[in-house]
């Protein structure tokens, strides 16, 4: 059943020329909870104060993903920009589902000084814990009061464009499979949060 809310045509074909006019970073979010770890790939995270002595992100966490199920219970993560070049990170953590594997296996078990797993092959890395969560449907939005962080490296970050561009043809195939199976639970998502709201 097609969703009477959903924009089609001129209207959609435009907002997704905004969406095209920048290239988004790619942020690898990891959390932990006890011996439970884990780590996403996200796109919606942005600074979100410009007073210096108060730093604070602003992230949206899909509620299908491990991670966001740490980050939950734990209130707190660390947040890595990925080098330019680090296909292999997308591949680990934005590929498998931490529900399944343990993303972390394999790779050095250091940590942020806030005890969030850290990955050492980021260009920089933050340590985050949770001021204000939202529930807003599909994701939740968390604010971040933001109490360390490090640059590990001189090099460019990494972006969608980019990751697009460099994929080997076999991985975009499985990510864009990957991305049409999220919009689906996120489209419904949405839709049922919109409905509860509309109707409270």
């Amino acid at each position: 059943m097609s969703n009477p809310n959903a924009l089609s045509g001129a209207p959609l074909d435009a907002i997704s020329r905004v969406f095209e006019c920048y290239d988004t970073p790619l942020w690898l979010v990891t959390a932990c909870d006890g011996e439970r770890r884990g780590g996403l790939i996200a796109t919606s995270v942005t600074r979100a104060s410009i007073v210096d002595s108060l730093p604070r992100m602003l992230i949206v966490i899909a509620r299908q993903h491990h991670t966001w199920s740490l980050i939950e219970s734990s209130q707190r993560c660390a947040l890595h920009l990925l080098q330019g070049s680090d296909l292999e990170a997308i591949w680990r953590f934005g590929l498998p589902s931490g529900h399944e594997v343990d993303k972390y296996a394999g790779l050095d078990p250091a940590t942020t000084p806030d005890a969030n797993p850290l990955y050492g092959d980021a260009v920089a890395w933050l340590d985050g814990r949770v001021e204000f969560s939202a529930d807003i449907g599909d994701r939740n939005l968390y604010l971040l009061e933001i109490v360390a962080g490090g640059v590990l490296r001189d090099a460019p970050a990494l972006t969608l464009k980019r990751l697009l561009k460099d994929a080997p043809p076999g991985r975009r195939d499985e990510l864009q499979r990957l991305y049409a199976r999220d919009q689906a639970i996120d489209a419904a998502a949405i839709q049922h949060w919109r409905d509860t709201s509309r109707a409270g």
